[in-house]
């Protein structure tokens, strides 16, 4: 799976894996994706660490060009774009189905998709 996320600066690695495993369980994950703005978050970057995954990062435009099934005005406001977490799982698959729609847990915002097999 590949999990997007939508967080706020200064989120935990801690707090991150423990919203991803809350969303998903322990389904293997390939990969993180989100805004550009996040890439250099340390919590972002120790809690991709742990779980031995890349992050991916896509710009405000990018991520607002993808359709999702729930928009967030607030989202738009904060960040340009209307989805952060779907958006980016979307993306980082390769345009792939989104299979779990976005669940705020920890305060962090997830969202994972499928893959396209290669």
């Amino acid at each position: 799976m590949v999990v997007g996320l939508g967080l706020r600066p200064d989120t935990s690695a801690e707090r991150i894996v423990a919203a991803v495993r809350e969303v998903l369980g322990d389904k293997k994950i390939h990969c993180f994706a989100t805004i550009d703005r996040r890439a250099g978050e340390s919590g972002l970057r120790a809690a991709a660490a742990e779980l031995k995954v890349p992050i991916r990062t896509f710009t405000a435009a990018e991520l607002d060009d993808v359709s999702v099934p729930n928009p967030d005005p607030r989202t738009a406001a904060a960040v340009g774009t209307s989805s952060v977490a779907e958006a980016a799982a979307v993306l980082a698959a390769g345009g792939g189905s989104l299979v779990v729609a976005k669940r705020t847990a920890q305060g962090v915002v997830v969202a994972a998709a499928q893959p396209i097999p290669r």
